[in-house]
Protein backbone atom coordinates (compact mmCIF):
# COMPACT_ATOMS: atom_id res chain seq x y z
CA UNK A 1 0.00 0.00 0.00
CA UNK A 2 1.30 3.45 -0.91
CA UNK A 3 2.26 5.86 1.89
CA UNK A 4 -0.27 8.32 0.44
CA UNK A 5 -3.04 5.77 -0.08
CA UNK A 6 -5.64 7.99 1.62
CA UNK A 7 -5.42 10.45 -1.27
CA UNK A 8 -7.56 9.88 -4.37
CA UNK A 9 -6.01 10.66 -7.80
CA UNK A 10 -6.75 14.05 -9.33
CA UNK A 11 -8.96 14.17 -12.44
CA UNK A 12 -6.86 14.11 -15.61
CA UNK A 13 -8.75 16.96 -17.24
CA UNK A 14 -7.38 19.42 -14.66
CA UNK A 15 -3.85 19.03 -16.09
CA UNK A 16 -3.94 21.71 -18.77
CA UNK A 17 -1.72 21.33 -21.84
CA UNK A 18 -0.99 24.14 -24.28
CA UNK A 19 0.22 21.69 -26.96
CA UNK A 20 2.49 24.46 -28.24
CA UNK A 21 6.25 24.13 -28.59
CA UNK A 22 8.04 26.57 -26.32
CA UNK A 23 4.92 27.32 -24.26
CA UNK A 24 4.88 24.73 -21.45
CA UNK A 25 2.36 24.97 -18.61
CA UNK A 26 2.50 23.57 -15.11
CA UNK A 27 -0.18 21.05 -16.08
CA UNK A 28 2.29 19.48 -18.50
CA UNK A 29 5.09 19.40 -15.94
CA UNK A 30 3.14 18.00 -12.99
CA UNK A 31 2.89 14.23 -12.71
CA UNK A 32 -0.49 12.72 -11.91
CA UNK A 33 0.28 10.04 -9.33
CA UNK A 34 -1.84 7.01 -8.53
CA UNK A 35 0.19 5.02 -6.03
CA UNK A 36 3.57 5.43 -7.75
CA UNK A 37 6.57 6.76 -5.84
CA UNK A 38 7.21 10.43 -6.72
CA UNK A 39 10.56 11.33 -8.28
CA UNK A 40 13.26 12.12 -5.74
CA UNK A 41 13.12 15.64 -4.22
CA UNK A 42 9.73 16.47 -5.71
CA UNK A 43 7.34 19.22 -4.75
CA UNK A 44 4.07 17.48 -3.95
CA UNK A 45 0.59 18.95 -4.29
CA UNK A 46 -2.20 17.52 -2.13
CA UNK A 47 -5.79 18.65 -1.71
CA UNK A 48 -8.04 18.77 1.34
CA UNK A 49 -11.58 18.99 -0.13
CA UNK A 50 -13.08 19.51 3.30
CA UNK A 51 -14.88 22.43 4.93
CA UNK A 52 -16.37 20.59 7.92
CA UNK A 53 -14.07 22.53 10.25
CA UNK A 54 -15.33 25.82 8.80
CA UNK A 55 -18.96 24.81 9.34
CA UNK A 56 -18.16 23.75 12.93
CA UNK A 57 -16.78 27.26 13.42
CA UNK A 58 -20.08 28.77 12.15
CA UNK A 59 -18.48 29.76 8.85
CA UNK A 60 -19.85 29.59 5.33
CA UNK A 61 -19.18 26.35 3.43
CA UNK A 62 -17.58 26.20 0.01
CA UNK A 63 -13.87 25.57 0.66
CA UNK A 64 -14.32 21.87 -0.06
CA UNK A 65 -14.38 22.86 -3.74
CA UNK A 66 -11.12 24.81 -3.56
CA UNK A 67 -8.42 22.19 -4.25
CA UNK A 68 -9.61 21.36 -7.76
CA UNK A 69 -10.57 24.97 -8.49
CA UNK A 70 -7.04 26.07 -7.59
CA UNK A 71 -5.56 23.28 -9.68
CA UNK A 72 -7.62 24.33 -12.69
CA UNK A 73 -5.94 27.75 -12.61
CA UNK A 74 -2.52 26.67 -11.36
CA UNK A 75 -2.02 24.13 -14.13
CA UNK A 76 -2.69 26.79 -16.76
CA UNK A 77 0.15 28.93 -15.38
CA UNK A 78 3.48 29.13 -17.14
CA UNK A 79 6.36 27.87 -15.00
CA UNK A 80 7.96 31.29 -14.83
CA UNK A 81 11.57 32.25 -15.34
CA UNK A 82 13.03 29.09 -13.82
CA UNK A 83 13.98 26.15 -16.04
CA UNK A 84 10.88 24.00 -16.18
CA UNK A 85 12.84 20.86 -17.04
CA UNK A 86 14.47 20.97 -13.59
CA UNK A 87 11.17 21.18 -11.72
CA UNK A 88 9.88 17.93 -10.22
CA UNK A 89 6.21 18.51 -9.50
CA UNK A 90 3.80 15.73 -8.62
CA UNK A 91 0.12 15.69 -7.63
CA UNK A 92 -0.95 13.17 -4.97
CA UNK A 93 -4.65 13.92 -5.37
CA UNK A 94 -7.30 14.76 -2.76
CA UNK A 95 -7.66 13.39 0.74
CA UNK A 96 -10.43 10.80 1.08
CA UNK A 97 -13.17 12.48 3.12
CA UNK A 98 -15.08 9.31 4.02
CA UNK A 99 -13.20 9.08 7.33
CA UNK A 100 -14.08 11.15 10.39
CA UNK A 101 -12.58 14.63 10.63
CA UNK A 102 -10.17 13.48 13.33
CA UNK A 103 -9.06 10.53 11.19
CA UNK A 104 -8.67 12.79 8.15
CA UNK A 105 -6.36 15.07 10.12
CA UNK A 106 -4.39 12.08 11.37
CA UNK A 107 -3.91 10.60 7.89
CA UNK A 108 -2.92 13.99 6.47
CA UNK A 109 -0.38 14.52 9.27
CA UNK A 110 1.19 11.11 8.68
CA UNK A 111 1.40 11.73 4.94
CA UNK A 112 3.03 15.15 5.35
CA UNK A 113 5.59 13.68 7.73
CA UNK A 114 6.34 10.81 5.34
CA UNK A 115 6.71 13.18 2.38
CA UNK A 116 9.19 15.46 4.16
CA UNK A 117 11.14 12.55 5.61
CA UNK A 118 11.55 11.24 2.05
CA UNK A 119 13.02 14.60 1.00
CA UNK A 120 9.99 16.10 -0.76
CA UNK A 121 8.35 19.49 -0.26
CA UNK A 122 4.62 19.84 0.36
CA UNK A 123 1.86 22.12 -0.89
CA UNK A 124 -1.42 21.65 0.98
CA UNK A 125 -4.60 22.98 -0.64
CA UNK A 126 -7.46 23.63 1.76
CA UNK A 127 -10.12 23.24 2.65
CA UNK A 128 -10.51 24.73 6.07
CA UNK A 129 -7.66 26.13 8.12
CA UNK A 130 -8.08 23.23 10.54
CA UNK A 131 -5.70 21.51 8.10
CA UNK A 132 -3.02 23.87 9.34
CA UNK A 133 -2.73 21.39 12.19
CA UNK A 134 -1.84 18.26 10.16
CA UNK A 135 0.39 20.28 7.84
CA UNK A 136 2.15 21.84 10.83
CA UNK A 137 2.34 18.71 12.97
CA UNK A 138 3.67 16.61 10.08
CA UNK A 139 6.25 19.32 9.39
CA UNK A 140 7.36 19.43 13.04
CA UNK A 141 7.57 15.65 13.36
CA UNK A 142 9.72 15.43 10.23
CA UNK A 143 12.08 18.08 11.62
CA UNK A 144 12.28 16.76 15.17
CA UNK A 145 16.05 16.22 14.88
CA UNK A 146 16.84 19.42 12.99
CA UNK A 147 19.84 21.37 14.30
CA UNK A 148 17.85 24.58 13.81
CA UNK A 149 14.55 25.25 15.54
CA UNK A 150 11.64 24.86 13.09
CA UNK A 151 9.71 27.99 12.18
CA UNK A 152 5.99 28.39 11.51
CA UNK A 153 4.69 31.61 9.95
CA UNK A 154 0.95 32.19 9.64
CA UNK A 155 -0.38 34.95 7.38
CA UNK A 156 -3.96 35.46 8.49
CA UNK A 157 -6.60 37.88 9.75
CA UNK A 158 -7.26 35.49 12.65
CA UNK A 159 -5.02 34.01 15.33
CA UNK A 160 -6.81 30.64 15.06
CA UNK A 161 -6.06 29.57 18.63
CA UNK A 162 -9.59 28.71 19.71
CA UNK A 163 -9.90 25.84 22.21
CA UNK A 164 -11.42 22.53 21.19
CA UNK A 165 -14.79 22.91 22.93
CA UNK A 166 -16.59 23.01 19.55
CA UNK A 167 -14.48 20.29 17.98
CA UNK A 168 -11.70 20.45 15.40
CA UNK A 169 -12.87 23.73 13.91
CA UNK A 170 -11.03 25.90 11.42
CA UNK A 171 -10.19 28.20 14.34
CA UNK A 172 -8.13 25.63 16.27
CA UNK A 173 -4.97 24.68 14.30
CA UNK A 174 -2.44 26.71 16.26
CA UNK A 175 -4.07 26.00 19.60
CA UNK A 176 -3.40 22.35 18.86
CA UNK A 177 0.16 22.90 17.65
CA UNK A 178 1.03 25.06 20.67
CA UNK A 179 -0.46 22.70 23.27
CA UNK A 180 0.31 19.21 21.96
CA UNK A 181 2.94 17.76 24.28
CA UNK A 182 4.64 15.36 21.86
CA UNK A 183 5.52 17.94 19.20
CA UNK A 184 8.98 19.52 18.94
CA UNK A 185 9.44 23.13 20.01
CA UNK A 186 9.13 25.73 17.26
CA UNK A 187 9.22 29.47 16.72
CA UNK A 188 5.84 30.93 15.81
CA UNK A 189 4.89 34.17 14.07
CA UNK A 190 1.40 35.39 13.14
CA UNK A 191 1.31 38.21 10.58
CA UNK A 192 -1.56 40.38 9.36
CA UNK A 193 -3.78 39.72 12.38
CA UNK A 194 -6.76 42.11 12.41
CA UNK A 195 -8.13 43.62 15.60
CA UNK A 196 -11.82 43.19 14.74
CA UNK A 197 -11.32 39.45 14.23
CA UNK A 198 -9.69 38.46 17.53
CA UNK A 199 -10.39 38.71 21.24
CA UNK A 200 -7.80 40.14 23.63
CA UNK A 201 -7.86 36.80 25.45
CA UNK A 202 -6.67 34.97 22.32
CA UNK A 203 -4.08 37.67 21.64
CA UNK A 204 -2.67 37.32 25.17
CA UNK A 205 -2.75 33.53 24.94
CA UNK A 206 -0.54 33.48 21.83
CA UNK A 207 1.99 35.78 23.48
CA UNK A 208 1.95 33.71 26.69
CA UNK A 209 2.85 30.69 24.55
CA UNK A 210 5.84 32.54 23.10
CA UNK A 211 4.24 33.44 19.78
CA UNK A 212 5.00 36.75 18.08
CA UNK A 213 2.28 38.80 16.41
CA UNK A 214 2.48 41.50 13.74
CA UNK A 215 -0.96 43.02 13.39
CA UNK A 216 -2.29 44.37 10.13
CA UNK A 217 -2.93 47.67 11.89
CA UNK A 218 0.77 47.83 12.76
CA UNK A 219 1.73 47.19 9.14
CA UNK A 220 -0.77 49.76 7.86
CA UNK A 221 0.27 52.49 10.31
CA UNK A 222 3.98 52.01 9.63
CA UNK A 223 3.72 54.06 6.45
CA UNK A 224 5.98 51.56 4.70
CA UNK A 225 5.09 49.18 1.87
CA UNK A 226 3.64 45.99 3.31
CA UNK A 227 6.45 43.72 2.14
CA UNK A 228 9.20 46.08 3.26
CA UNK A 229 7.77 46.40 6.76
CA UNK A 230 7.23 42.66 7.18
CA UNK A 231 10.75 41.73 6.05
CA UNK A 232 12.18 44.40 8.34
CA UNK A 233 10.34 42.98 11.35
CA UNK A 234 11.42 39.44 10.46
CA UNK A 235 15.08 40.36 9.88
CA UNK A 236 16.19 38.45 12.98
CA UNK A 237 14.91 35.13 11.63
CA UNK A 238 16.25 35.57 8.11
CA UNK A 239 19.95 35.35 8.97
CA UNK A 240 20.21 31.62 8.21
CA UNK A 241 17.96 29.14 6.41
CA UNK A 242 15.89 27.01 8.76
CA UNK A 243 13.03 24.53 8.32
CA UNK A 244 9.88 26.56 7.72
CA UNK A 245 6.17 26.01 7.23
CA UNK A 246 4.25 28.96 5.77
CA UNK A 247 0.50 28.98 6.32
CA UNK A 248 -1.62 31.37 4.26
CA UNK A 249 -5.25 31.78 5.27
CA UNK A 250 -6.64 33.63 2.28
CA UNK A 251 -8.87 35.78 4.51
CA UNK A 252 -5.72 37.68 5.47
CA UNK A 253 -6.08 39.44 2.11
CA UNK A 254 -8.44 42.33 1.47
CA UNK A 255 -11.83 41.32 0.09
CA UNK A 256 -10.97 43.46 -2.94
CA UNK A 257 -8.63 40.64 -3.95
CA UNK A 258 -9.92 37.64 -1.99
CA UNK A 259 -13.65 37.86 -1.54
CA UNK A 260 -13.93 34.11 -2.08
CA UNK A 261 -13.57 32.97 1.51
CA UNK A 262 -15.82 32.29 4.48
CA UNK A 263 -14.85 35.48 6.30
CA UNK A 264 -13.50 38.39 4.24
CA UNK A 265 -12.86 42.01 5.24
CA UNK A 266 -12.02 45.13 3.20
CA UNK A 267 -8.78 45.43 5.19
CA UNK A 268 -5.88 43.06 4.67
CA UNK A 269 -2.93 42.28 2.44
CA UNK A 270 -2.90 43.30 -1.19
CA UNK A 271 -0.94 41.09 -3.62
CA UNK A 272 1.58 43.64 -4.89
CA UNK A 273 2.51 44.48 -1.30
CA UNK A 274 2.50 40.90 -0.04
CA UNK A 275 4.56 39.24 -2.77
CA UNK A 276 7.87 40.99 -1.94
CA UNK A 277 7.64 39.66 1.63
CA UNK A 278 6.56 36.22 0.46
CA UNK A 279 9.39 35.93 -2.05
CA UNK A 280 11.85 37.30 0.50
CA UNK A 281 10.95 34.47 2.86
CA UNK A 282 11.12 31.86 0.11
CA UNK A 283 14.61 32.97 -0.89
CA UNK A 284 16.04 33.08 2.65
CA UNK A 285 14.35 30.22 4.48
CA UNK A 286 14.09 26.48 3.90
CA UNK A 287 10.35 26.50 3.23
CA UNK A 288 9.35 22.84 3.21
CA UNK A 289 5.58 23.25 3.50
CA UNK A 290 3.20 25.81 2.02
CA UNK A 291 -0.44 25.61 3.01
CA UNK A 292 -3.18 27.73 1.43
CA UNK A 293 -6.54 27.57 3.16
CA UNK A 294 -10.11 28.85 3.20
CA UNK A 295 -10.47 29.64 -0.52
CA UNK A 296 -14.19 29.26 -1.27
CA UNK A 297 -15.03 29.19 -5.01
CA UNK A 298 -18.83 29.65 -4.53
CA UNK A 299 -18.13 32.99 -2.82
CA UNK A 300 -15.56 34.13 -5.39
CA UNK A 301 -15.90 36.68 -8.20
CA UNK A 302 -14.22 36.13 -11.57
CA UNK A 303 -12.00 33.51 -9.87
CA UNK A 304 -9.98 36.30 -8.26
CA UNK A 305 -9.34 34.39 -5.04
CA UNK A 306 -8.58 31.15 -6.87
CA UNK A 307 -6.14 32.99 -9.12
CA UNK A 308 -4.45 34.59 -6.12
CA UNK A 309 -3.97 31.17 -4.52
CA UNK A 310 -2.55 29.73 -7.74
CA UNK A 311 -0.20 32.73 -8.07
CA UNK A 312 1.21 32.13 -4.58
CA UNK A 313 1.90 28.51 -5.49
CA UNK A 314 3.54 29.51 -8.77
CA UNK A 315 5.77 31.90 -6.81
CA UNK A 316 6.64 29.12 -4.37
CA UNK A 317 7.73 26.92 -7.26
CA UNK A 318 9.77 29.72 -8.83
CA UNK A 319 12.96 29.48 -6.77
CA UNK A 320 13.36 25.77 -7.59
CA UNK A 321 16.14 25.41 -10.15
Amino acid sequence: MSWYSHFQPTAKDLFFRSNKTGDPRLGEISLLLSGEEPPQSSTLIAGYPDDEGIVLNAGRPGAALAPDAIRSRLYKCSPGSFMHKALKLADLGNLDTKLSLEERHSKAKQTVQSALTKGHRWIGLGGGHDYGYPDGAGFLKANAKSSRKPLIINFDAHLDVRPLDKGLTSGTPFYRLLTEANLPEFEFWEIGIQGQCNSQEHWDWVKDKGGKVISFEEIMMSGQPQGEYILGRLAEILVQPRPTYISVDIDGFSSAYAMGCSQSWPTGFEPNGFLPAFNGLLSRLDVQVLGIYEVSPPLDLDERTVKLASLLIQQFLGPIQ
